[in-house]
This record gives C-alpha cells, structure tokens and sequence, in this order.
C-alpha cells in the first residue's frame, strides 16, 4: 500500500452503510452538518441524505467508487464519517471497510509491508 490516502480512490463506505447519527450535529442545532444534507430516521436521529435507504449512496459522495471520489462536505461532515477510519490506517483492520470494498469487487486493504532490517544493520 502506497502512502496515498485509499479513500481518495475508493468511497466504498459512503455508498454502501446508511450514515445515522444524532440531530444534534445538523446546523440548525448549532452542529456542522448542513441541514438540506440530511433525513430524518426517528425523531432524535437523522442520516446523510442517499444513505436512507438500499442501495445506499451519500448524495455528498462526488465521483465513482473504487475510481476517484472526494466528499463535498469533508470539513462539516458528521461524526460516523469522521470516525470511520480505512482498515490498517492506524495499524488496525477495519472489517467493516473491507465489507463495503467488497461490496464494490475492490480486494480489502493490506497492512503495510514494514521495511525487512538485515542483521548487519543492527549490530
């Protein structure tokens, strides 16, 4: 795996969960999500507008998956897409990214190959 951001080609997740989260985080709440962006699901929880429903796609998701994708409200985005993170971004599996790549045929990502240190070079 390069060190390029996967994400930035792939988009897999916010085309395949449905994005819920608390009403709180909507602008008109005093969040950062903006309002126009979401549905409301119960009368305490909203989610991306797209995301509703099967095949879920977020109508901020600009591009094709596994292809190129940006999101257009990266910097107001709400906290499940805040918190979800790539598998081994962090050194840690994700299952649920490789659930959404698969959905799409994309392969899950592999941990990145740590650099071999011959016995020489550390002596």
């Amino acid at each position: 795996m390069s060190n390029a951001n996967p994400c930035l080609t792939c988009g897999a997740c916010c085309a395949y969960f449905r994005v819920s989260f608390f009403w709180g985080e909507c602008q008109s709440a005093g969040g950062t999500v903006p309002d126009d962006q979401v549905v409301l699901i119960t009368p305490h929880r909203v989610a991306m507008r797209g995301t509703e429903y099967k095949p879920a796609r977020c109508n901020s998701l600009m591009g094709e998956v596994g292809e190129g994708v940006r999101c257009t409200l990266y910097e107001n985005r709400s906290s499940p897409c805040r918190e979800f993170e790539a598998s081994w971004a962090n050194g840690e599996h994700n299952p649920r990214c490789d659930d959404a790549r698969a959905a799409y045929g994309m392969p899950p990502l592999t941990p990145p190959v740590q650099p071999m240190i011959s016995p020489e070079r550390v002596a």
